[in-house]
């Protein structure tokens, strides 16, 4: 029913926005049990076709009304990104695949709306910055940067609910969903709004300050070293810089750098894990291809097309399905096989190498190049034992040659202390990026990312390093996480150091 109100004493009905068929499937959606049996054959893709499928981690309102109420909201919404940076970053995405360029991703575990503000967007800017130039000095290749702002409010939970003071209450499941004040933790739909606006106001932010130049090659000492008071640290990066500096000297005594509009800016993409599909269904649209990357694309019945419209996921360039949601049968699965951007998947222990090669036909059927980022994390302990399979796999495959493989090394090394903290050990996070180099090169492949939980404050959550961080600083009050531990700007610039010593020494 819409509202009412009143002009010149003229009464006027004002209706509330209407929510599409595909909406009001999801606003309606009951969770259907994973031993339920549903019908195995290639259902016809829509945007809500995920909706006729089993789905893990998903959210129960007590209000499905608001729920409609918010997802009309959605619908009728501008997207946050376009098509063309959408495809522009498949194109990057690709040269990762060949070996050509190296992929960079990192940012908060959870981002939570009040680091929606300039300084907390400009410290993981620059700290992204900061890491791709030396990680560009070390593997002498160009590097792609992905952000994990934007949009990274929800994350899967090990368990629905939590004990607080005797009470069994939800667990906070981020700040899209409800809050973390015990008092909050109700999902309420209204979030799925706010979280649109901030992710819209921080993807607007990125772009300003990059079309400002914060990102200038000419003086990349304004980036600044923040936190980082270690001189060996500054000594290194430092030296970097002045290389650079001397090199874009000399381009510009030649006469080289007239037209090097390059040196001025960067891309710097945008990303989270489709966790909650109602929303990303939301913000799904037809649109138009850019002329420029007209290609046929695989339908999901396995023919193929010219046709200039795809289906775009508009709340960010670059998406990814979580270990927890990868279920080949799943919502999830389904959701993301007909979206033509570019998306990650994680693989984790509990993945048989069996699975690995039917997730990737179901997702990439045509076999585009980059367009699938394998994401695995899991433990510096278990990397040896379960990576070779896995790439084993995909080489036996007709995806070898297409997929991106990226290493996280935050997930499957998450500890807890005697009291109850969580951390994850610096020592722990190189060796497992270390070995994953180690690994691809033993059996011809080729890591060709990190992912990585980063923030640029001055934190302290993880431990060791350099600073030598032990278990007892995590009490002094620099812990700040209401999720998974970060790296803070020091440990992560020097992993990134780390990291492009083994390219060099490579």
């Amino acid at each position: 029913m819409g509202s009412r109100t009143w002009v010149e004493d003229t009464e006027v009905s004002v209706k509330a926005p209407s929510l599409s068929k595909a909406g009001e499937a999801a606003a309606q959606l009951k969770v259907t049990p994973f031993n339920t049996h549903t019908n195995g054959d290639t259902l016809q893709w829509t945007p809500s076709s995920w909706t006729t499928k089993p789905i893990k981690q998903d959210v129960i309102y007590d209000d499905r009304a608001a729920v409609s109420t918010a997802l009309a909201k959605l619908e009728r919404s501008p997207p946050i990104v376009t098509p063309m940076e959408i495809c522009k970053l498949k194109e990057r995405l690709k040269d990762v695949a060949l070996g050509k360029a190296f992929l960079l991703q990192g940012g908060d575990c959870a981002e939570l709306f009040d680091y929606c503000n300039s300084d907390m967007i400009e410290s993981k800017i620059k700290l992204l910055l900061q890491m791709s130039l030396v990680l560009i000095y070390g593997a002498g290749k160009p590097v792609v940067r992905i952000a994990r702002m934007a949009g990274q409010f929800a994350k899967p939970r090990s368990s629905p609910t939590e004990q607080y003071k005797g009470t069994t209450i939800t667990a906070f499941r981020g700040d899209n969903i409800n809050g973390y004040s015990p008092e909050e933790r109700n999902p309420d739909p209204s979030r799925l709004v706010s979280a649109y606006f901030h992710s819209a106001a921080t993807s607007n932010y990125i772009r300003a300050s990059l079309s400002s130049g914060i990102a200038d090659l000419h003086s990349p000492l304004d980036w600044e070293l923040g936190h980082v008071k270690e001189e060996c640290i500054k000594a290194k990066y430092e030296t970097i810089v002045n290389s650079i500096t001397e090199s874009l000297r000399f381009m510009k005594t030649v006469g080289a750098d007239s037209a090097a509009s390059s040196l001025e800016t960067v891309e710097l993409y945008t990303s989270h894990e489709g966790l909650l599909l109602e929303y990303e269904q939301s913000l799904t649209r037809q649109l138009k291809t850019p002329p420029s990357a007209h290609h046929p694309q695989a339908h999901t019945n396995g023919t193929h097309t010219s046709d200039p419209k795809q289906y775009y996921n508009t709340s960010a360039h670059f998406l990814w399905i979580g270990d927890r949601t990868r279920q080949p049968n799943g919502a999830h699965i389904e959701y993301f096989r007909g979206i033509a951007n570019p998306i990650g998947l994680k693989i984790g222990p509990s993945m048989p190498a069996s699975e690995l090669v039917p997730l990737l036909d179901i997702l990439n059927p045509s076999h585009e190049i980059g367009k699938i980022t394998l994401i695995t994390r899991y433990g510096a302990s278990k990397i040896s034992s379960l990576l070779p399979a896995h790439i084993s796999a995909i080489q036996a495959s007709p995806h070898d040659g297409t997929v991106i493989w990226q290493c996280d090394p935050m997930h499957g090394n998450t500890r807890s202390t005697p009291t109850g903290t969580k951390t994850r050990h610096f020592e722990s996070i190189l060796s497992e990026v270390s070995d994953a180099m180690r690994i691809h090169k033993e059996m011809g492949s080729f890591l060709g990312g990190v992912h990585l939980e980063l923030t640029g404050e001055a934190v302290t959550e993880c431990v060791g390093g350099s600073e030598g961080l032990d278990e007892e600083d995590l009490e002094g009050g620099g812990y700040k996480s209401f999720c998974d531990p970060r790296l803070n700007e020091k440990q992560a610039l020097e992993l990134a150091f780390l990291v492009a010593g083994g390219f060099r020494e490579k």
